[in-house]
């Protein structure tokens, strides 16, 4: 490459080997890829050592090697080279091919000859054909092989451009252009008509495949003023020329500059190899080739984009405001830049490739799009769980504060949602919409089954207390009918608190059904209270029987502690106390909540009070060995499920009262003893009389003596002490 402003560079050499490496340093060195469609072509044909590449050095002030006259006439371009046009615009590529006829090559190597003129022809807008003035109209022109080349490698382009050919006629002579010019078009459509043409193409005239131009040139040796002011004249057609009306005004598939290089490699390796250049096929494949470049570049700048990285990051700490429309953004900057640089090659390939961009962007972006739902997914289901707290909490009802925030809590994400889409992007956040929904309807209802479950076991708790120890208390006392008293109980502690209950769950807005059946657990729950505390006294029986026993038998109706002073009746009295223990039997044999009638207590009394009362009786004692009302497991009219303490257990229960308890009466009946016992240690009234009238004497001188009858005194005094400070009048009351 020469070190000038047009860049000189060889395109193939003489081996026909494409230098890729040098054509992409050209491309960027001349900035060839900017130019879009807005470029043009021009090669040179002609005959070797005709002046090709002298008439390029002026006509478009590049640097191609020229020949030294001085050294004779011989090869100095060697393959094809290529080189900016300086000074036009649009930018313009020349093209300085390899001279035909060279002796080098010989007279049968032709192939590269032909190969090169295709090439020309399939990349170049304008062909110049440099000729000689004296070949116009010789059969044997050097120029007619040329041009019967060209047009025979025409026939191997399936769909070809459109060439200008810019016939350049060199060495004029005196002979005026418009003489020259009709001889030469008739030489070349000769030409043209004698070429074998596929049959698509028997009839097309030339006018379908070239634009021919004429134009003539003075001897650059003879006459180089004058050829240096027509070349200057012949330079200004090449300004705009692929404007309207310009020399390739007309011109039709047209590769992207960005594209030339892959372009013109792919159409070397074709010609190479001997095959036909489909150019439509050739056009859609470097727009494919192309275009997966570009896609492929923004791509790589979307993975290195600083905001991308930017809002990537953020989405991974939690969720982004406005984060479809900023990642909506940079993936339109990427499609945009893809728009601009792709927009000259073919629609469907840069379509498609577009679309593939599009898609490969969405899949990088996809994560973070779904990691940002997930978060706010996660912030709208703890704000929800919050929210629903704070309402609980302030005394709203359950279910109406559920619906609230709900609505809001799914309208919240709903607009996250939305602010999170991309609009290239047909992504549904209807899964984690629906997820979320499920979440919130899951804490809805485990929150809603903790609080009945609390609601519950607070009235539960409230029953207990209510119950417990008022029930104890009923069992405990002496009360005509116990069960009828634990009944009213239950009913008016159990209904206060089912309406009481119904009042606090009605927030939750349950059905009639689960309501009752919440409350008929509440009533169930009472009667295990009262049934389980029933069952407790049970237990305890034997203790509350003694107990009552002697409270009952040690007290009398005041409730004061009995004196045994000999005039109670102590068989009376216990029999009242046995009757009062035998009662608190029967109230704890069986649990009457049902208000069922039964006969417990008539039976209990008839078997052990009324037949231990007359177990002197021999006929009663036989009757009793023959029956036993108590030799059963069960009561009659009661449900085994009631029964606390079975027929057999009171017996054997009573049997043991009686022992426990018969040390008490007959400390009693002893006491009794004693009480009479003290109150006859007087002599009868006949010793009393005796002791009058025989000691009447020793009486009468204890009066006549004070001294004695003070001592006798003295002496009572102290006796009298001593018989209090000893309780021996009580002693004696208790038989001892």
């Amino acid at each position: 490459m020469a070190n000038d402003g047009s860049c000189s560079t060889q395109l193939i050499d003489g081996d026909g080997e494409f230098n890729v490496a040098g054509l992409d340093n050209f491309i960027k060195t001349v900035n060839l890829a900017s130019c879009g469609l807005s470029y043009a072509v021009v090669a040179i044909m002609g005959p070797q050592s005709s002046g090709k590449s002298t008439l390029m050095n002026h006509l478009f002030h590049t640097s191609f090697r020229e020949m030294d006259a001085f050294r004779g006439r011989s090869q100095t371009t060697k393959g094809i080279w290529i080189a900016k046009c300086v000074g036009i615009e649009p930018s313009t590529i020349a093209m300085d091919l390899e001279g035909t006829d060279g002796r080098e090559r010989g007279e049968d190597d032709t192939a590269f000859e032909k190969q090169s003129a295709l090439f020309a022809l399939a990349v170049s807008d304008i062909v110049l054909i440099n000729m000689w003035c004296h070949d116009i109209g010789r059969e044997q022109a050097a120029n007619k092989p040329l041009l019967k080349t060209v047009f025979q490698v025409m026939m191997r382009l399936f769909s070809p451009r459109k060439t200008t050919l810019l016939f350049v006629i060199r060495d004029k002579t005196k002979t005026p252009l418009e003489h020259l010019e009709p001889i030469l078009r008739e030489d070349i459509q000769k030409i043209w008509d004698s070429v074998r043409k596929p049959q698509a193409h028997q009839h097309t005239p030339l006018s379908e495949f070239f634009n021919v131009e004429v134009t003539a040139l003075s001897s650059f040796e003879d006459k180089e003023d004058k050829f240096n002011e027509e070349v200057a004249q012949l330079r200004q057609r090449f300004f705009h020329s692929i404007s309207p009306g310009g020399l390739a005004g007309d011109r039709r598939g047209v590769v992207p500059a960005s594209a030339f290089s892959i372009s013109a490699q792919q159409i070397w390796k074709v010609i190479r190899e001997n095959k036909d250049l489909d150019l439509p096929a050739h056009k859609v494949m470097v727009a494919t080739v192309r275009c997966e470049e570009i896609a492929e570049e923004k791509l790589n700048q979307l993975h290195s984009d600083k905001g991308w990285l930017e809002l990537e990051e953020a989405v991974q700490l939690g969720p982004v405001r406005g984060f479809g429309e900023k990642l909506s953004s940079i993936i339109d900057a990427r499609l945009s830049q893809y728009d601009e640089e792709a927009i000259f090659f073919d629609e469907s390939v840069r379509n498609a490739k577009r679309k593939q961009l599009e898609t490969k962007a969405l899949d990088l972006v996809y994560p973070a799009y779904t990691t940002l739902l997930e978060h706010i997914h996660s912030k709208a289901l703890d704000d929800f769980k919050t929210k629903l707290d704070q309402s609980l909490n302030n005394g709203e009802g359950f279910a109406s504060s559920v619906r609230t925030w709900t609505q809001t809590i799914m309208l919240e994400f709903d607009n996250g949602a939305a602010d999170a889409a991309v609009r290239h992007a047909n992504w549904g956040a209807s899964k984690v919409r629906d997820k979320l929904r499920r979440d919130i309807d899951s804490h809805a209802s485990s929150v809603r089954i903790a609080k009945l479950s609390e609601i519950t076991t607070n009235f539960e708790t409230k029953l207990t207390k209510a119950l417990t120890k008022p029930v104890e208390s009923l069992f405990e006392s002496d009360g005509k009918d116990t069960w009828l008293s634990v009944r009213e109980l239950f009913k008016r502690e159990t209904e206060a608190a089912a309406s009481e209950f119904s009042a606090s769950i009605a927030g939750f807005e349950l059905d009639e059904e689960t309501v009752e059946r919440m409350e008929q657990n509440l009533r169930e729950y009472a009667r295990k209270v009262v049934e389980n505390k029933a069952r407790e006294e049970a237990g305890k029986i034997l203790i509350r029987m003694k107990d009552r026993f002697s409270t009952v038998f040690n007290h009398d109706n005041d409730s004061l502690p009995r004196v045994w002073t000999g005039k109670e009746d102590i068989r009376a009295i216990t029999r009242d106390a046995r009757s009062a223990s035998l009662k608190l039997l029967s109230d704890m044999a069986a649990i009457r909540l049902d208000e069922k009638p039964d006969r417990i207590g008539s039976v209990l009394h008839s078997s052990l009070i009324d037949k231990t009362s007359a177990s002197t009786s021999s006929q009663l004692i036989t009757r009793e060995a023959s029956v036993d009302t108590l030799a059963s497991s069960t009561w009659e009219e009661v449900s085994p499920e009631d029964v606390l303490i079975t027929p057999m257990q009171c017996k054997a229960l009573w049997r043991q009262f009686l022992g426990e308890t018969e040390y008490t009466v007959t400390q009693a009946i002893s006491a009794q003893e004693a009480f009479k016992r003290s109150n006859n240690w007087l002599p009868p009234p006949w010793a009393i009389m005796a002791l009058v009238i025989l000691g009447f004497n020793e009486f009468m001188m204890l009066l006549k003596n004070p001294l004695y009858l003070m001592f006798i005194f003295v002496a009572y005094l102290l006796g009298k002490a001593i018989w209090v400070q000893m309780d021996i009048a009580g002693e004696f009351r208790h038989g001892t």
